[in-house]
């Protein structure tokens, strides 16, 4: 496992200075990130937890074989116009029912009941009503469209995490391996922990300085919440609200600039904008978020009682800087690029660079060989999450752009909205918030 994940890191960063083409590249990214799955990931309760079974060794010789098809023989498939072989149908299908199922191991039922469905109505849109119906494909032209195509499973949306979305989360990974986590939750108690309910408001920052950094609430809240939860509970909180606090900063952070979830390079890609200006756009939003929260802590905070953290026990601000404060510039550097338009691949690249650079200005956070190699393996564990994410939603878009249901929801919100812009943004929202 330790060697896959180390490879695809490597691979990420190799081909962000010398890229594959799209689908060879989405490809190889999708055969490791699968791999890792079954590796990781239990079939259910009763399967082994410390070990993949043999199922798992079986289902992740089938990703590299189904999947690694693609790599191989696209050009041969692109020589037939993309007339397909009858046993690649075979092949195609066994590709979409393991990404489903890995889909299933990592994120559980939601997504791939949502799959499901979409598959189900490009099969089945003859029997809906409506905008909605459509003449039904068959299993061979929805296997061909999903898994042979650009607009399917190796669509835009996997297409983001096998460039930019990989090398934030790894750069993430990188800056962990320095300690900058440490300088982060230090900072954020020689800021906050004195005031009432100090060490929730520590939380609010700790995990807002850390979604910067990763876009991700599932390693968000794996960093902060294991020192920022025991605290809370020690100085009086309920648990149920100290992991609410640390829940939903955690959360937040997919909508905190510079580094985002998944959706924010979407949207860049989708839209044709520097993703520089999305992250003006989402910086107010955020700060309104995580503000709302500090406020909520606050006030549960003086309703129960409770006070900051005594003098003695917060740390020196300014020896924490000194002695890890330099691990910012890293980020600096990111944000810096991000707003002069340079691709979000060049910024993570070179972000991840310089944080390697920089670990060697103080022996605290020297990053050692051992250190790297842990820092590459770590981040391609935290990847394969949000990698088999996109690539379910590409079933959704697959789905959106053989039935024309896209642009018929589009054409039926323009009519609802009577071509009146707010009322189009309300019913967007709206269905943002469905689909989501």
């Amino acid at each position: 496992v330790a060697a896959t994940a180390i490879g695809l890191s490597l691979f990420q960063l190799y081909t962000a200075l010398r890229p594959l083409e799209s689908i060879k590249q989405r490809a190889v990214h999708l055969t490791f990130i699968l791999v890792l799955a079954f590796l990781l990931y239990p079939a259910g309760k009763r399967s082994p937890k410390k070990r993949p079974a043999l199922l798992d060794w079986l289902l992740a010789a089938a990703s590299a074989g189904s999947v690694g098809y693609i790599y191989l023989f696209w050009n041969r498939v692109v020589e037939r116009n993309g007339w397909l072989l009858p046993y690649e149908y075979f092949i195609g299908a066994i590709g979409i029912l393991l990404v489903l199922e890995a889909a299933r191991r990592v994120l559980g039922k939601e997504l791939l009941i949502m799959a499901v469905i979409f598959l189900g109505y490009a099969y089945f849109g003859k029997y809906f009503p409506g905008v909605f119906q459509h003449r039904g494909y068959t299993v061979a032209r929805i296997i061909e469209h999903m898994y042979f195509t650009t607009e399917g499973l190796f669509g835009i949306t996997l297409g983001v995490s096998a460039t930019y979305m990989f090398l934030f989360i790894l750069m993430g990974s990188f800056l962990s391996g320095t300690g900058l986590t440490l300088l982060i939750n230090d900072g954020a108690m020689a800021l906050a922990g004195r005031s009432p309910g100090g060490p929730a408001k520590v939380a609010v920052l700790a995990t807002g300085a850390m979604g910067m950094l990763n876009g991700s609430a599932v390693a968000n809240a794996a960093s902060t919440g294991a020192f920022t939860i025991p605290l809370m509970k020690r100085v009086g909180y309920r648990p149920e609200f100290a992991a609410a606090v640390e829940g939903s900063g955690s959360v937040g952070g997919q909508i905190m600039p510079p580094v985002m979830g998944a959706a924010a390079f979407l949207i860049a890609e989708f839209l044709r904008i520097d993703y520089g200006r999305i992250v003006l756009a989402a910086f107010i939003p955020a700060v309104l978020y995580y503000l709302s929260v500090w406020m909520m802590v606050h006030f549960e905070a003086l309703k129960t009682g409770l006070k900051g953290l005594p003098p003695e026990q917060l740390p020196n601000l300014w020896a924490t800087l000194k002695e890890r404060g330099h691990m910012l510039v890293p980020v600096i550097l990111m944000v810096y690029l991000l707003l002069a338009n340079y691709t979000p691949m060049v910024a993570g690249l070179a972000a991840i660079i310089a944080t390697v650079i920089f670990s060697w200005l103080r022996p605290r956070t020297r990053m050692s060989f051992r250190g790297l190699l842990k820092a590459l393996e770590d981040g391609a564990r935290g990847a394969v999450g949000v990698a088999i994410a996109t690539a379910v939603v590409g079933f959704v878009v697959g789905t959106a752009s053989l039935t024309s249901l896209g642009l018929n929801l589009g054409n039926s919100i323009v009519k609802l909205s009577g071509n009146n812009i707010y009322l189009a943004l309300v019913l967007t929202m709206i269905t943002s918030i469905i689909v989501g």
